[in-house]
């Protein structure tokens, strides 16, 4: 079935995005993997050929556009070479860092930050996970309190994404203690502040060369203008830009899978078991059929809800919808393709061994499935 969705000029973008991870990713992403850390090279590479910085203001460097579909050709072509930890790392800067920065911040801050991450010489994170406070970010612990002109943060974070090489947070604490309210606020904290502190970098299933750490706050002092959006609007400034994010997820979900597809299906081409290809037996066939529907069923939806995203109207439901069965998708095409490959599905040598222990995370960060289970049934039930 023939798309509509990409224009002439999506098709140019991924000629040029394509270049990049043929040239800066593909040759690396081995030694990022045993070095268990992704330099800065990529980074740089990725601002000067515009493959970061997309939806950024075009006074602050970036490419001022707010269609969603570059995003997406970026996350399929990482996804082709199974980038999962370099777009992990990316989607921070541009979906959710960076994002928060251009809509809610200051004029002082975008113009502090932006070109940056624009050029790829700013790395961010966002720090909301704590040990006792994942998915339900009602549970945050870490305080803020106003001493004058400084905000004083103490707390610990968890499981956060860029936690070793980040240059700026956006962290999420309490500004609030009054029983009963939210009472969150977001504040920035520059990396070199006295009393931030990174813990370990965390030894993960996958995601290898993805630097995920542990923070830790100690009477850290920032401006009050460090404040990003409103004070005590945190959960609302969060909540209001988790559909971006969950879609963010739900793209290489779907681009991951569909790479998996192409390789299996080339391995069976040519792999032969009782004098024919795989390919040839009929339980291939069907299983080959299956995922193929299934993975054209489901970008038909993600197509259709960036369209929306690109227009404000999507919603948190149908981000949720996307996230989670598409990331859930995406673990269960990895795991049949790997055993059609048989034992050398196994075998790291090939990608698809990468790619299913990479996928495990898929339905877990960003909201786990039961979560986005629970916001679509808090929805029905309340249609009643």
């Amino acid at each position: 079935m023939k798309s509509t969705f990409y224009t002439e000029e999506h098709d140019a973008f991924r000629a040029i995005v394509r270049e990049f991870v043929e040239r800066e990713v593909k040759s690396n992403l081995a030694r990022w993997e045993d070095e268990r850390l992704i330099d800065r090279q990529p980074w740089l590479a990725a601002g000067k050929q515009g493959v970061v910085g997309i939806p950024f203001p075009e006074e602050y460097g970036g490419a001022g556009q707010s269609d969603y579909r570059f995003r997406a050709i970026v996350k399929e072509e990482l996804a082709r070479v199974n980038a999962t930890s370099l777009d992990g790392a990316f989607g921070i800067n541009e979906d959710i860092v960076g994002c928060y920065i251009a809509e809610l911040g200051t004029e002082e801050q975008k113009a502090r930050y932006l070109p940056g991450m624009s050029s790829g010489e700013i790395v961010s994170s966002i720090a909301m996970t704590e040990p006792g406070a994942g998915s339900d970010l009602r549970g945050i612990r870490t305080s803020a309190v106003r001493d004058g002109d400084e905000w004083v943060i103490n707390g610990s974070k968890t499981f956060i994404t860029n936690g070793i090489s980040s240059d700026v947070v956006v962290v999420a604490a309490r500004t609030d203690q009054t029983e009963g309210r939210s009472g969150l606020s977001l504040l920035i904290v520059d990396t070199g502040t006295p009393g931030f502190e990174r813990g370990r970098k965390l030894d993960k299933v996958g995601m290898h060369a993805q630097d995920t750490a542990e923070l830790f706050f100690d009477n850290v002092r920032v401006p009050a203008t460090n404040l990003l959006g409103t004070e005590g609007r945190g959960l609302p400034h969060l909540m209001e830009r988790l559909p971006r994010e969950r879609m963010s997820i739900a793209w290489y979900a779907i681009g991951s899978a569909e790479a998996v597809l192409d390789w299996t299906i080339d391995y069976t081409t040519n792999r032969r078991a009782y004098g024919a290809p795989i390919i040839d037996l009929q339980n291939t066939r069907f299983a080959l059929a299956e995922m193929q529907t299934e993975l054209d069923v489901t970008r038909a939806f993600l197509e259709a809800a960036t369209l929306n995203l690109n227009a404000g109207e999507l919603t948190a439901v149908d981000a949720a919808k996307a996230k989670w069965w598409s990331t859930e998708l995406q673990k269960r095409v990895t795991d049949r393709c790997l055993q059609l490959h048989g034992g050398y599905g196994y075998m790291m040598e090939y990608p698809v061994g990468r790619a299913f222990i990479d996928s495990r995370i898929q339905t877990i960060y960003g909201g786990t499935t039961e979560v986005m289970k629970e916001i679509i049934g808090r929805d029905i039930a309340a249609a009643r």
